[in-house]
């Protein structure tokens, strides 16, 4: 009887042990499985986390490409818009010069003008200016080479995009200034220095055009040639022009006091060409007087421009 009721004791341990080794097996592989779709759904929630994030990325270069593109189409679009507003300010320059010249305005006007740069010192000019925010006409030349005459370690040609990048006027004083060495041998000797001017002017800014000559030493330079110049200039669309008012510094000047006072006394039109050299340094010492004493003397300041009452053609 004992012997029977140790086996069947034995027996039920036994049968316990299989039911719970089941037991553990199912519960392992429940959660086994619930392991494996947990991990599919986190792997699903990453690849798409990821390609949303990508398409976003993808979206964002998109839109600065666009970005991109219409600024390119603006870039090529810029030169034809910085010529239609100089076109408005020259057509409204042109309408102060009538009135000026008819009485109609309390106004003057001054066209301050360098010859036979650029130098290095025009720098320094150009900063002035900039302070004042006047805008000027460069008679440019190239007679210095590429390298400023005033610092040979500096090449000066970099100053003719400075030029327009300012919005100033850049005007033709022939490629090569040569007034006793060739210019003025004939028409077509004359001609050609200021078509190799006008064609580095265009090289050197992109292809700006220069239509405004100034005869170097003046228009009377060469009498017997004068009027023979003046129509092939004429024939080729130049228009030219002199000045009317300086301080002398293409000359021996001595001192700042004989530029002021010579500046000073030739000041007395109602519409002034000032010529200036932006190689002198007394000039560029007074340029801040000059233009406050214009200023303060009802000019108006502006950049020569082909259509002006000033300019022959």
């Amino acid at each position: 009887m004992g012997r029977a009721v140790g086996k069947n004791k034995r027996i039920l341990i036994y049968i316990e042990g299989i039911l719970l080794l089941t037991l553990t097996i199912f519960i392992f592989i429940n959660l086994y499985i619930s392991f494996l779709i947990s991990n599919n759904h986190l792997y699903r929630n990453y690849k798409i986390n990821t390609y949303v994030s990508k398409f976003d990325e993808l979206n964002k270069k998109q839109k600065e490409l666009e970005s991109i593109k219409n600024n390119i189409n603006t870039y090529k679009n810029i030169d034809d818009k910085i010529e239609n507003i100089k076109g408005e300010f020259f057509k409204y320059a042109k309408l102060l010069e009538e009135k000026v010249s008819n009485n109609l305005l309390d106004k003057k006007i001054a066209y301050i003008t360098f010859d036979d740069g650029p130098y290095y010192n025009t720098y320094k000019v150009l900063e002035i200016l900039d302070k004042y925010d006047i805008k000027a006409t460069f008679f440019t030349t190239s007679i210095n080479g590429e390298n400023c005459y005033d610092n040979r370690s500096q090449n000066c040609m970099s100053l003719y995009k400075e030029y327009i990048k300012k919005g100033h006027t850049i005007a033709n004083h022939t490629y090569t200034h040569a007034i006793w060495k060739g210019l003025y041998d004939s028409e077509k000797s004359f001609i050609r220095a200021v078509k190799m001017q006008e064609n580095l002017v265009k090289e050197k800014t992109d292809g700006y055009i220069t239509n405004i000559v100034r005869f170097p030493g003046g228009s009377n330079t060469s009498r017997s040639l004068k009027y023979n110049i003046i129509e092939e200039l004429e024939n080729n669309n130049y228009g030219w022009v002199d000045w009317s008012a300086m301080d002398g510094d293409g000359g021996n000047l001595s001192s700042e006091d004989e530029a002021w006072k010579t500046f000073k006394t030739s000041i007395d039109d109602k519409i002034e060409v000032i010529l200036l050299h932006d190689y002198s340094r007394i000039t560029t010492n007074l340029l801040p007087s000059f233009i406050e004493y214009l200023e303060d003397n009802n000019y108006i300041l502006l950049p020569l421009f082909y259509d002006s009452i000033v300019i022959n053609k």
